[in-house]
């Protein structure tokens, strides 16, 4: 009877021994993986082979700068929704005193142009297209529409090929002197 005793309380060691020593082995190979995913820029240079003790922490390092740079992304991404929502704001068109107004939209690979005017405007469409030609964009739509006392102006422009991009603050600044005098503007962009 203790033959069988003593072979099983064998074997159970060998089990035991042998579990753990995969264990140690699937372990050392998740820690490898983990190191090998860290840029080399975060390695330390070293003649040393790092403890697995050292890995980890090094492991945890770069885990927590990640962390920093997504939550500085994230506020980042957030100013820049609210500086979007404050561009995409839609015009006041309560009084002819706020006359003309202008919204410019950089829209990456062109630009959109808003103007609302007064009856009693000044300028004519196509000299604000011919602005917006001589800046390097290429007019491709241009719709206007009369309600009640206001005209409502939508120009779309795209880059020129040969162009490099359209700089919408020179933009504004050219149409806002061919419409109206400077203190006459409010500014929506």
């Amino acid at each position: 009877m203790k033959n069988t005793n003593t072979t099983t309380s064998a074997s159970s060691k060998f089990d035991r021994k042998t579990l753990e020593r995969n264990r140690r082995i699937h372990m050392k190979t998740l820690c490898f993986k983990l190191v090998s995913i860290i840029p080399s820029k975060y390695l330390k240079p070293t003649k040393d082979v790092l403890s697995q003790q050292d890995q980890l922490d090094l492991a945890a390092t770069y885990i927590k700068h990640l962390k920093e740079k997504i939550e500085k992304l994230k506020g980042e991404k957030e100013q820049a929704m609210r500086s979007n929502q404050n561009k995409n704001r839609i015009f006041d068109i309560g009084s002819q005193s706020q006359m003309p107004l202008l919204e410019i939209k950089d829209l990456g690979s062109g630009i959109e142009v808003m103007l609302v005017t007064g009856l009693n405007k000044n300028f004519m469409l196509y000299e604000v297209i011919s602005v917006l030609e001589e800046e390097g964009a290429e007019v491709v739509t241009a719709n206007f529409s009369n309600v009640d006392d206001k005209i409502f102006y939508t120009v779309h422009a795209q880059v020129k090929i040969s162009r490099v991009g359209v700089e919408p603050t020179r933009v504004y600044q050219r149409l806002q002197e061919l419409i109206a005098p400077l203190e006459n503007w409010e500014y929506i962009s």
